[in-house]
């Protein structure tokens, strides 16, 4: 075995000597060609450079490919960058979005509280819906304005569209609106076109029903249902709802006003027409003796 590897060493070992100095007299001649300032070595080098470089395309190929890779990896980057920023700027807008549907909303609920037609005699005040304070009243919400602003208890109060409920309790600056849904609420109403009365009685529920209807066979599903204006609490004429009928047969109201987006409500300031005691000369003229004799007084 040493004697086959002595005897591949004594014949690779010249050859690659051979092979070395043939790749360097290569070398050496190449460089003199090109250091050569003649015109015939000129024209050999132009004719070697026109056979040569063509054919060593496919040598730039792999060279050509990284430069491509590093290039689209460099815009890729770019891209990545510019997508980053796309976002970040498209969270920006949809909060500013957001914001402008609320804004949106808020004011078309304030157009609607503008846009309620009242009874020219009635005044009213505007007051920010607030979180309940955890009373005992089930359906309740408080509002911005109270005693300093002159409300008074029973008031009705509004939205943009219909009658939300009334106010029960006035503090210095607060004060609290016992929903229609409220089971402690019952507003006396007038059924329209019929005009029937009846009473819309709160149940907790999102759609109160309907007591004491005189003639259940004059309503309708869909009659119009406003205050009636008895018992000089709520004025007149103010929109409740509509009738419906629930899955039982009971006749019910579905709520004009929009209990779910309560911001803002209209207090209606409700001045009941003072009690007549005295009589006048329109029933019948005064006894002269009642008008000539003198309060009895006590003995003694």
């Amino acid at each position: 075995m040493a004697k086959d590897r002595s005897q591949r060493d004594e014949y690779t070992t010249p050859l690659r000597r051979l092979l070395l100095g043939i790749v360097v007299l290569c070398l050496l001649g190449i460089f003199l060609i090109w250091r050569i300032d003649s015109p015939r070595v000129e024209r050999f080098r132009a004719q070697v450079v026109d056979r040569v470089v063509p054919s060593m395309e496919w040598a730039m190929v792999p060279v050509t490919a990284a430069v491509n890779l590093v290039r689209d990896f460099q815009s890729y980057q770019r891209l990545s960058a510019q997508n980053q920023e796309l976002r970040s700027e498209l969270r920006i807008m949809r909060a500013w979005k957001e914001a402008a549907l609320q804004l949106e909303q808020e004011n078309a609920r304030l157009l609607d509280l503008n846009n309620v037609r009242l009874d020219p005699r009635l005044t009213y005040i505007t007051g920010v819906v607030m979180a309940d304070s955890g009373s005992p009243f089930r359906q309740s919400v408080l509002l911005n304005v109270g005693e300093r602003d002159g409300i008074r208890d029973g008031w009705a109060t509004m939205d943009g569209i219909g009658v939300v409920g009334r106010i029960s309790g006035v503090g210095p600056d607060t004060a609290r609106v016992i929903l229609m849904t409220d089971a402690s609420s019952a507003i006396p109403a007038t059924i329209q076109p019929s005009g029937q009365t009846a009473l819309i009685t709160g149940d907790n529920t999102q759609s109160p029903s309907v007591e004491f209807l005189e003639n259940r066979e004059l309503v309708r599903p869909g009659d119009r249902v406003v205050t009636s204006g008895d018992g000089g609490v709520f004025p007149g004429g103010l929109l409740i709802g509509q009738i419906t009928e629930d899955p039982g047969g009971r006749l019910r109201v579905r709520l004009s006003a929009d209990f779910e987006r309560l911001e803002f409500l209209r207090v209606l300031r409700f001045h009941s027409a003072p009690v007549i005691t005295d009589p006048g000369d329109i029933v019948g003229p005064r006894r002269p003796e009642a008008a000539l004799t003198p309060p009895e007084t006590g003995d003694g």
